[in-house]
């Protein structure tokens, strides 16, 4: 069972057929938000179309609630899928970390830090 099954429906801030969302309890930066999948499937590669869909409205509205409470200057969106990848939850989640000028020296090149030295260019 996974620990997102735990989740209080009181703790989410909007929920979809397939979808609930929470603020992340471990917040990258002010506003970070988990899209999480009522369903439990490993990662968006198991998402079947439908589910797919309803997660590309869901980044868009979820964007909007982070946009009218934090006034973010950019996005990172963000899904681990396989071990390897760091996902270390194996239930679909999507990350939506809001990003602020200033909250780190250079986020040139942005996620593709994930692998260490390979990043720039």
């Amino acid at each position: 069972m996974s620990v997102f099954s735990e989740i209080s429906p009181m703790d989410y801030v909007m929920e979809t057929e397939n979808f609930f969302v929470i603020y992340d309890q471990y917040p990258v930066s002010p506003g970070h938000i988990l899209i999480i999948s009522k369903k439990q499937k490993e990662d968006f590669f198991n998402l079947d179309i439908q589910e797919r869909t309803e997660l590309a409205d869901l980044i868009v509205k979820t964007k909007k609630i982070i946009d009218s409470k934090y006034t973010p200057d950019g996005y990172n969106i963000g899904m681990n899928c396989g071990e390897a990848a760091g996902q270390t939850v194996m239930h679909f989640h999507c990350h939506m970390i809001p990003r602020y000028i200033g909250d780190m020296d250079n986020p040139r090149g942005g996620i593709r830090h994930c692998v260490s030295g390979k990043g720039y260019y």
